[in-house]
C-alpha cells in the first residue's frame, strides 16, 4: 500500500539469497540467474559498486522463474550478509579478529571524533549540530507524505526521490512539494524535508532530466534508471526521439541552416540514424551536442555579429563577396541572416548590396541576375549580439535574479526589455555572447531560475 503497487508488482514476496565467498563470485551468480530465467526490467539494484548509506551491500534482482512467477534475487558475500544482519557496529565488532584495514580504523577514528566532541561542547543542542554535519555530510534524509525516512545522495532533487520510491513514479514524476509548497524538480533537498511527488496516472522520463547543466538528477541510480528507459524503446522511436530533440535544441539555441550529416560525422558516427538513435536513448550528451555544433576553423553557428542588422560599414565587413572587394553592405531585415547560413549578395537600386540567406523567400522573387555568391568572414574571438526571450511566472525579483545569474557569467547585457500580463513575465534580453557554448551555459541556468517557463534564443 505505501508504495502504490498492484500485487502483480510485488516481486519480493516469492525471494531467494545466494550467499558466496568472494565479490567477484556474486557477479558471477547474477550472470547465471539472468541467463537461466528472464530479468524484469528496471529491477536490478548493485548496492555493491553503490553502496547504500549504512554501507549495506549486496546485489538485488528479480526475474520470471519457475511457473512463471516473479522471484526476488539477493546476491552478496557472508561478510556482507554479516553486516547486514547484525549491523554496522557488529560488522566493525566482528571483524576485530581479523586484519584490521585502514577502512576499520577510519571508522573507529570517527567514533571516537564523536566522543571527543560530547566531551568539549557544553551545549547539547550545538554537540547534535555538529554530530548531524559529521553524519550526514554526504547524505540528505526526507520523509514521504506517510513519514517513511528516505536517504539519498546530498544534492538530491525531487526527481532523484521519486526513482528511488519507485522507478515507475521517477518516470511518472511531473511535478514535487516540499513541506506542502510546489517546487522545481530541480530543487536540491534538505534533511527534515517532507517531499511530496506530484505524478501522472501514465508517464515517461523527460531527456532533459539527463542535462546536467539544468541539475534534475544528483545520484547515479536515478540517472542509471532514466538512460535505461531510453536505450529499451526500439529504434525508430529513438532515431524520431532524437530528431525531435535536436530540433528543439537548435531552435533553442537559435541555430540555422545545420548540416545534421555533418554534424554526426564531427560527432564520430558514420550514419545520421546512428547519431539520432545514439541522441534519442541519451548516448549523446547536452555538452557534446553542443560541442558538435562548432564546425573546426568555422565562425560559432547562429551567433549574429555586434553590428546591428541594418548598420553599414566601410570596413570589416562581417560578409565577403568574391571579386567586388570591401565594398558597403546590408543584412536583409526579412531574413535576417546569421553565421553560419548559407548567403548570397544581391544587388538592389538604391540600396546598395544586401546579404540575404540562400532559402530567403525574398530573394527568390528577385532577378537571379543580381545575385551573387557571398561567406562569413569573422574574427577569431568575435563578440557577437544575442537576443534572449524568457517566459515565466510573474513574480517579486524575478528580473533581480535573471540579471544575477547573467553577472555571475561575466557577461553584458546591452538592452532588457519587460512585459507582464495575465500573471506572466516575458522579457526580451540582448547580451553579447563569443561563443556558443556560453550561449548554452546561459540558457541552462536561466531555465533554472525559479518559475521560468520557457527561455530560448529569439
Amino acid at each position: 500500500r505505501r508504495k502504490r503497487l498492484s500485487f502483480e508488482q510485488l516481486y519480493d514476496i516469492r525471494a531467494v539469497r545466494v550467499l558466496v565467498r568472494h565479490e567477484i563470485d556474486c557477479y558471477t551468480v547474477l550472470g547465471l540467474a539472468h541467463n537461466l530465467w528472464q530479468p524484469i526490467p528496471g529491477e536490478f539494484d548493485d548496492y555493491i559498486s553503490q553502496p547504500k548509506s549504512n554501507d549495506y551491500r549486496s546485489l538485488h534482482t528479480a526475474v520470471i522463474g519457475p511457473e512463471d512467477r516473479a522471484v526476488e534475487i539477493q546476491i552478496r558475500t557472508f561478510d556482507m550478509h554479516h553486516h547486514a544482519e547484525l549491523g554496522v557496529a557488529a560488522h566493525w565488532r566482528y571483524k576485530e579478529g581479523g586484519r584490521q584495514d585502514a577502512e576499520y580504523e577510519e571508522k573507529i577514528a570517527w567514533l571516537r571524533r564523536i566522543l571527543e566532541w560530547k566531551d568539549d561542547v557544553a551545549d547539547s543542542s550545538e554537540f547534535t549540530e555538529q554530530f548531524k554535519t559529521e553524519l550526514f555530510h554526504d547524505q540528505v534524509y526526507v520523509l514521504t507524505p506517510q513519514g517513511r525516512v528516505v536517504s539519498l545522495d546530498r544534492g538530491a532533487t525531487p526527481v532523484d526521490f521519486a526513482y528511488a520510491l519507485h522507478t515507475d513514479l521517477g518516470h511518472r514524476c511531473r511535478g514535487a512539494k516540499i513541506n506542502g509548497s510546489m517546487v522545481p524538480l530541480n530543487t536540491v533537498l534538505d534533511n527534515g524535508q517532507r517531499v511530496e511527488i506530484i505524478a501522472a496516472k501514465e508517464g515517461e522520463p523527460s531527456r532533459d532530466w539527463l542535462n546536467t547543466a539544468l541539475g534534475y538528477l544528483a545520484t547515479h541510480r536515478a540517472r542509471s534508471k532514466v538512460r535505461t528507459w531510453f536505450r529499451q524503446r526500439d529504434v525508430g522511436e529513438q532515431v524520431s526521439l532524437g530528431r525531435s530533440l535536436l530540433d528543439k535544441e537548435l531552435k533553442r539555441l537559435g541555430v540555422v541552416g545545420t548540416n545534421h550529416e555533418k554534424l554526426a560525422q564531427r560527432l564520430k558516427f558514420n550514419k545520421l540514424d546512428e547519431f539520432l538513435a545514439a541522441l534519442g536513448r541519451g548516448d549523446v550528451g547536452h555538452r557534446d551536442l553542443v560541442n558538435g555544433l562548432q564546425e573546426p576553423g568555422k565562425p560559432e553557428p547562429a551567433l549574429v555579429p555586434n553590428a546591428k542588422p541594418r548598420a553599414r560599414a566601410k570596413t570589416g565587413n562581417p560578409v565577403t563577396i568574391p571579386g567586388l572587394g570591401d565594398v558597403p553592405l546590408t543584412l536583409a531585415r526579412c531574413c535576417k541572416p546569421q553565421p553560419p547560413d548559407d548567403i548570397v549578395a544581391y544587388t538592389t537600386v538604391g540600396r546598395g548590396v544586401m546579404v540575404h540567406r540562400s532559402d530567403c523567400a525574398s530573394l527568390r522573387r528577385g532577378n537571379p541576375a543580381r545575385a551573387m555568391p557571398a561567406d562569413w568572414v569573422l574574427d577569431a574571438g568575435a563578440a557577437f549580439e544575442v537576443n534572449i526571450h524568457l517566459k515565466a511566472f510573474d513574480r517579486q525579483g524575478l528580473l533581480r535574479d535573471i540579471s544575477d545569474v547573467i553577472a555571475k557569467d561575466k557577461l553584458d547585457v546591452l538592452r532588457v526589455n519587460t512585459e507582464s500580463h495575465d500573471e506572466y513575465a516575458h522579457m526580451q534580453l540582448t547580451v553579447r555572447i563569443k561563443e556558443l557554448q556560453q550561449l548554452a551555459r546561459l540558457l541552462a541556468r536561466l531555465q533554472h531560475v525559479q518559475n521560468v517557463i520557457e527561455v530560448k534564443r529569439s
